[in-house]
């Protein structure tokens, strides 16, 4: 008898096993059959090639899909016209994919392996057409499942604007958005397949005003007080001070309003500044000593100054429960594979990057997994990440050694390559997503990691403070 119930259990335990199997077959299937639906969206955004706040047709499409599929949306949210969650099912756990679409200015590029200017404002630099989508495409893949297997639990979709420079995901925290949320996924487009801990530096930026008076340059220079004196003043003090801050800590500033003739004292001139480093009470000390800096010089070239904030963001915070879980299932997903075409393409990207020869393992196969990283950019999924126990990943969607922000990321992701890397990182969400509702003691225990990790004292504040979202800063 007991040897007839152990055949028994182990026998129901291997069909359940196999069926779960099926599972995750028939939606990698799914997603495979749909890729070039997916693709026409995501090269649908890369054309529009919209920037933050600004993206309303990006936006539009997204929810579009997303209610075509069953979700319900509410558009608009804290605040930010461009801003929605969608979202399908109900009750516990609620586990949140991120998705961004919002596009770099002064980078607009066509689809080809040339530097070649499509004569827009703004390109996709960053690859954010493709991440929007794909999550879209999980989100979409999970409540199938959910669908198809009766799951209880909340899939959603958070719609998430100006991840460039304009913090849309602070205002999304700090509305309370993600205080239900068990998890949050997210995903970047890249040059490689990884899932390894990953991290981000804490920034804070702002622009800063300087206001003069106006006087002919030549004919009565002592009647003039120049604003650009007071932007370049401060510059001078700032690039100074770099010599007595901590060597990890990044500055970086535009001079956004320099004046309109060299004949004309500047009455007006505006700098655009940035701070960061990997931990934000650095960030928080640096910042306030460059304003510091730009009271100085106001005070030194007779003229006034303010200032805007306009972004700031957390460090991340990795989640090593989760993290594990999403490299295992981004290695059964794998990479891609160049087709002759592509990787002619891929050739001449490399060459235009000064590499000898092209690393195409990068793109085909899955990075070894690594507990640590070394944060080189910053991301307002910094603040998802100390709200809610938080896990990304990075697919190959541009051309091995292709840095973020180039003419070269631009353009692959418009092409194949970008499509077939978004597809990878929709697997992946998706099976992902799949482990946590099936596996409630894995949520639980990300969440203790990260009540340990952030600390029991946490206090959330925002590094942009209390201002409303800045839906002027690309404008």
């Amino acid at each position: 008898m007991k040897r007839l119930l152990l055949f028994c259990t182990g026998a129901i335990l291997l069909a359940s096993t196999s069926s779960a199997q099926e599972n995750r077959d028939d939606i990698l299937k799914k997603l495979n059959d749909q890729a070039s639906k997916y693709g026409n969206i995501a090269q649908q955004i890369w054309n529009l090639a919209e920037m933050g706040y600004l993206e309303d047709k990006s936006s539009a499409l997204l929810q579009k899909t997303l209610s075509d599929e069953g979700f319900s949306i509410n558009k608009g949210v804290a605040g930010i016209p461009t801003a929605f969650v969608a979202e399908y099912g109900s009750g516990y756990p609620v586990i949140a994919i991120l998705g961004e679409y919002d596009a770099l200015p002064g980078l607009s590029q066509e689809a080809v392996a040339e530097k070649k200017s499509a004569g827009k404002a703004a390109g996709h630099a960053c690859g954010h057409h493709l991440f929007g989508t794909a999550s879209t495409a999980a989100a979409i893949a999970v409540k199938n499942w959910m669908k198809k297997n009766k799951t209880k639990g909340t899939i959603r979709f958070y719609g998430c604007p100006a991840e460039e420079g304009g913090s849309g995901k602070v205002y999304m925290v700090r509305e309370g958005l993600f205080n239900d949320v068990d998890i949050a996924l997210h995903w970047h487009p890249g040059s490689q397949n990884a899932a390894s801990a990953g991290a981000a530096l804490a920034n804070k930026s702002a622009k800063f005003r300087f206001y003069g008076t106006s006087a002919h340059a030549a004919g009565a220079p002592e009647r003039g007080r120049s604003a650009l004196d007071g932007v370049e003043a401060m510059n001078n003090m700032v690039n100074m001070m770099r010599e007595h801050i901590p060597q990890e800590a990044r500055i970086h500033y535009v001079i956004t309003d320099g004046g309109k003739a060299p004949n004309v004292v500047p009455n007006f001139a505006e700098v655009y500044y940035y701070a960061r480093h990997n931990k934000r009470d650095v960030v928080i000390d640096i910042f306030d000593r460059i304003v510091k800096a730009a009271e100085g010089a106001a005070l030194g070239t007779g003229t006034t100054m303010d200032y805007e904030m306009i972004g700031g963001t957390h460090e991340l915070l990795p989640n090593l429960t989760l993290q594990k879980l999403m490299h295992d299932n981004l290695s059964k997903v794998g990479g891609i594979t160049y087709t002759d075409e592509e990787r002619a393409f891929a050739e001449k990207i490399s060459k235009s990057l000064s590499y000898e020869t092209l690393d195409v393992k990068r793109a085909s196969n899955v990075q070894p997994y690594k507990e640590e990283a070394r944060a080189y950019g910053s991301t307002d999924v910094g603040d998802v990440s100390f709200a809610v126990p938080t896990v990304g990943m990075g697919a190959a969607t541009w051309v091995p050694g292709t840095p973020a922000h180039s003419w070269q990321a631009v353009a692959a992701g418009g092409t194949s390559i970008g499509n077939k890397g978004m597809m990878v990182a929709a697997k992946t969400l998706s099976l992902t997503a799949i482990d946590l509702f099936e596996n409630p003691n894995t949520i639980e225990k990300a969440k203790a990691e990260l009540e340990e990790r952030r600390g029991k004292d946490f206090k959330y504040i925002p590094l942009l403070g209390d201002r409303p979202p800045a839906l002027d800063y690309r404008k």
